[in-house]
């Protein structure tokens, strides 16, 4: 293997350097000479000859080591640049242009969930996240990226290895810090049976747990609650949640006002309430969710809120079933936050429909842009798109942004 020298042109969707060739390196910066040994199109250990302003020591001792970040040899004006740029760069690859306004970054020590891995050993258990492109777990006992409660569980998580992990396999838990304390989801694992069970109950009372669930299986102590405007929602196991509570403000703060005067509101995709019951202070929503027992959290803190407006809930694929224009007659305004594939076909129900504002929370900038584009195309108006960055230092990037019928362009 001959060593090269190289120039870093730009950085990937990865995070990695990109240099003529390609050659593919990891971290580094735009602009960075590097030098190292390249097998295939990838140089696995760059030695940096010229290091630009924008790199500073990582905050974290686990950086090296650890794979669940990408980017903390960058300054935060960089990356905060470099993740704009990357919904910039989507929307114009679809001939749009609109106002992008400054990123919001969440705190470090702000994440409140998040998804260890964890393995038995011969001497126990060994829990965190995995290095990179690798399945060698790492320990992260001062993760910064984490809220401290979520770093404090991780001698938990080992012991649920060790009570309830296979020999060959790997235990998937996710952590979840809720207003009653942690809610613990673990898959992966050996079959529950009755030592098991007994396990889990002594486990989760001696960390004090909220609730601990194996599988599809949920032994409470107490409601894993979580507040939504004014409603609490106890969402199902494993169900999906915003992982900072400053970014989810920021989407809502987003979609209230890309919503400015409407009162019949359709949330698409709607999980288990995040938007629809905030939304619900001041107008009617219809919340449509695929999940079923998402749907059911959905209406059951609906009830238990606090002077809402109508929320009604409809559990429907909106992949296979989207909405037709027949049946968004009486909305206004809709919100729409798909997964990462995004929502071609419910996009192009709603242009048919010509609902006057459309709310587009995603986490995928090139579908995001995709779908963008089809409304735009229907004579809708990009008006506005607020960057929200709640996956600090890794190549994660979200956004809100406010579409309007017919307006300016």
């Amino acid at each position: 293997m001959a060593v090269e020298r190289h120039v870093i042109q730009r950085l990937g969707h990865q995070g990695d350097g990109i240099a003529p060739g390609p050659v593919f390196v990891p971290g580094v910066l735009p602009g960075e000479e590097v030098e190292g040994e390249v097998t295939g199109q990838h140089m696995a250990r760059p030695k940096i000859l010229a290091p630009v302003e924008a790199r500073v020591s990582p905050p974290c001792r686990h950086a090296k080591s650890c794979g669940g970040c990408q980017l903390q040899h960058a300054a935060p004006d960089f990356t905060a640049t470099w993740k704009t740029g990357v919904i910039a760069r989507a929307l114009e690859a679809q001939g749009l242009d609109t106002d992008i306004r400054p990123i919001v970054t969440s705190p470090p020590q702000s994440r409140r969930r998040a998804r260890f891995s964890a393995r038995r050993t011969k001497k126990g258990a060994l829990a965190g996240f995995h290095q990179k492109a690798s399945d060698v777990i790492v320990a992260v006992p001062d993760c910064i990226l984490v809220t401290p409660a979520l770093a404090a569980a991780l001698p938990m998580v080992e012991e649920l290895a060790v009570l309830g992990a296979s020999r060959k396999g790997e235990l998937s838990v996710l952590v979840t810090e809720t207003l009653a304390g942690l809610d613990v989801h673990a898959t992966g694992g050996k079959p529950l049976d009755g030592d098991l069970r007994v396990g889990l109950a002594a486990l989760g009372e001696k960390h004090d747990l909220a609730r601990i669930s194996w599988e599809d299986e949920a032994l409470t102590r107490r409601p894993p609650h979580l507040a939504f405007g004014n409603a609490t929602v106890v969402p199902p196991p494993g169900a999906f949640l915003q992982p900072t509570q400053e970014g989810a403000d920021t989407l809502v703060d987003g979609i209230v006002e890309a919503l400015e005067g409407a009162k019949e509101v359709a949330d698409l995709f709607a999980g288990c309430g995040t938007f629809a019951l905030p939304l619900a202070g001041t107008r009617n929503v219809h919340a449509v969710e695929g999940d079923r027992a998402m749907t059911a959290a959905l209406d059951e803190g609906w009830r238990k809120g606090r002077g809402l407006r109508r929320v009604t809930t409809e559990t429907r694929d909106l992949f296979r079933n989207p909405l037709l224009p027949d049946e968004m007659t009486r909305y206004d305004g809709v919100v729409i936050d798909p997964p990462r594939a995004g929502a071609e076909a419910q996009v192009t129900q709603i242009a048919a429909a010509k609902i006057p504002r459309v709310a587009h929370v995603s986490c995928n900038p090139v579908t995001f842009a995709r779908d963008c584009a089809t409304l735009v195309a229907a004579g809708y108006a990009l008006e506005w798109v607020q960057p929200v960055d709640q996956f600090r230092w890794s190549t994660h990037v979200e956004c809100v942004a406010s579409l309007r019928l017919g307006g300016r362009k």
